[in-house]
């Protein structure tokens, strides 16, 4: 069960790498709910991968493997609501700015103008 959960984990991880290099927003977007998933099951396993076992100590069981550890649970928890509510606000981000540019690429191009006015480059004008 553990090798599914790691491969789970690495498959993932590299989707979601892959769309958050993409130069649209939506793929962003789901590359990082991809991430999340990743992580939110990461921190599931790090509770103890057992089947059937309670998340309570009992006074009568001694034996350390005979339970699963509460605390990733509530981590996985409260980060599937933080990660829902990130990606709310993130998606109505998005939108607003598909409908203000009628366009969801991402600008990677570089401002040369701002550039060379921020480094004391030449004037355009050549006023000096």
């Amino acid at each position: 069960m553990e090798i599914l959960f790691a491969s789970s984990v690495g498959t993932l991880t590299a989707c979601g790498i892959y769309l958050i290099l993409r130069l649209r927003t939506f793929p962003v977007i789901i590359g990082l709910s991809l991430l999340s998933y990743a992580v939110n099951l990461f921190l599931f396993t790090t509770g103890r991968l057992a089947l059937n076992k309670p998340p309570i100590l009992d006074a009568h069981l001694h034996d350390a493997a005979s339970y699963t550890d509460p605390l990733p649970q509530a981590l996985v928890l409260t980060a599937i609501v933080i990660s829902f509510g990130m990606t709310a606000v993130v998606v109505m981000i998005a939108l607003s700015a598909y409908l203000s540019a009628r366009n969801d690429r991402i600008d990677m191009e570089p401002d040369y103008k701002y550039d060379d006015e921020q480094e004391g480059g030449p004037d355009p004008e050549g006023d000096a």
